[in-house]
């Protein structure tokens, strides 16, 4: 018994690593932001440079997608350090990478989705979501037989399994009266490897992240639908509750920036920080005009339903066996259950 409860804790933290929500090629790379709070989250005075070293430092990792960007924002501008926190952020090529980091001890938090957070906890690992983020998924494909999501029935579907990108687009189907029993699934976890084999017609469609959604319509590719479109949002930032109980105050000042770097992109122009998202993201740079920034705004909590959806898929899955409930993955550090 205790071998094979061994076993099962082996595998389960083996998930951990796999589980991705993007993986895009980009190289590794450490920043250091500062971000700060809302509430009683003190603000930076004086000269900045003095002030810096004296913040409170909050790490997160995070994977290079369109949901890092206010975080970034919030650094190039300064609002980080104007709320009262030192932000390091690390950017990731790879959910893999940023999970060896975070079980190693590397990062506070880190951007992940509802799937992950099932496995996280399902291992053992007392993490909570903080605030949903904003992030997308699209649905493409390149067959002009297939106009609707419906039309996938005995068609192929790339995707990664046991991931969110599965879990979105079992939710697709669902909304179109179908089952993932209904297509055929071919696993490739690589994402710039799913959009050439779309391209080159191996597949019917494919659940692709940005900057690869821009890059497969300027190729042209079509979005038969996407988390937006169909209301599924995976997307989260999470914290292990020991992060939690020891920087409540980073925290919290990390979204009062946060919510400073949305302020920012309402009020400016597009072109004011594209070459940032271009850089972040890792859009090529003969796209930028085709390029749609997210209207994001203030930060805020998960929906329960979401994570009663997602928990439920990944019970289906046998990804989750425990009886964990919503509230008992949701901290109310920044916002109120």
């Amino acid at each position: 018994m205790k071998f094979g409860a061994t076993r099962k804790m082996m595998m389960l933290l083996a998930l951990v690593l796999v589980v991705s929500i993007v993986g895009v090629a980009c190289g590794s790379k450490t920043k250091n932001a500062n971000t700060g709070g809302a509430g009683n989250a003190p603000a930076a005075t004086g000269n900045t440079g003095d002030t810096t070293a004296e913040l409170p430092e909050l790490s997160l990792g995070l994977l290079p997608s369109i949901d890092a960007i206010p975080f970034i924002i919030a650094h190039e501008q300064g609002f980080d350090q104007k709320r009262g926190v030192n932000l390091n952020i690390q950017t990731f090529k790879s959910a893999k990478d940023r999970d060896v980091a975070f079980q190693a001890g590397k990062v506070d938090g880190l951007s992940a989705d509802l799937v992950a957070i099932s496995i996280y906890n399902e291992a053992g690992l007392n993490v909570k979501i903080t605030s949903t983020t904003f992030g997308e998924f699209d649905l493409l494909t390149g067959n002009n037989k297939i106009q609707d999501v419906k039309d996938l029935k005995g068609k192929t579907v790339i995707l990664s399994k046991n991931t969110s990108t599965q879990y979105t687009v079992a939710m697709m189907l669902k909304q179109a009266g179908l089952t993932e029993k209904d297509i055929h699934i071919t696993e490739v976890p690589q994402i710039p490897t799913r959009l050439e084999l779309l391209k080159n017609n191996k597949a019917d469609a494919a659940i692709l992240p940005e900057p690869f959604v821009t890059m497969g319509k300027a190729s042209g590719l079509r979005v038969l639908s996407s988390t937006n479109q169909a209301q599924v949002n995976p997307f989260v930032l999470a914290f292990p509750q020991s992060a939690i109980d020891a920087k409540p105050e980073a925290i919290r000042a990390m979204y009062a920036a946060y919510d400073d770097a949305v302020a920012y992109m309402q009020s400016h122009d597009q072109k004011d920080y594209i070459d940032l998202v271009i850089k972040e993201v890792g859009y090529p740079e003969t796209l930028k005009d085709q390029i749609e920034v997210p209207a994001y705004i203030p930060a805020n909590q998960v929906d329960v339903k979401e994570v009663e959806a997602a928990f439920a898929w990944a019970r289906e899955q046998g990804l989750l066996t425990k009886n964990i409930t919503p509230e008992e993955v949701i901290s109310d550090v920044q916002f109120q259950k």
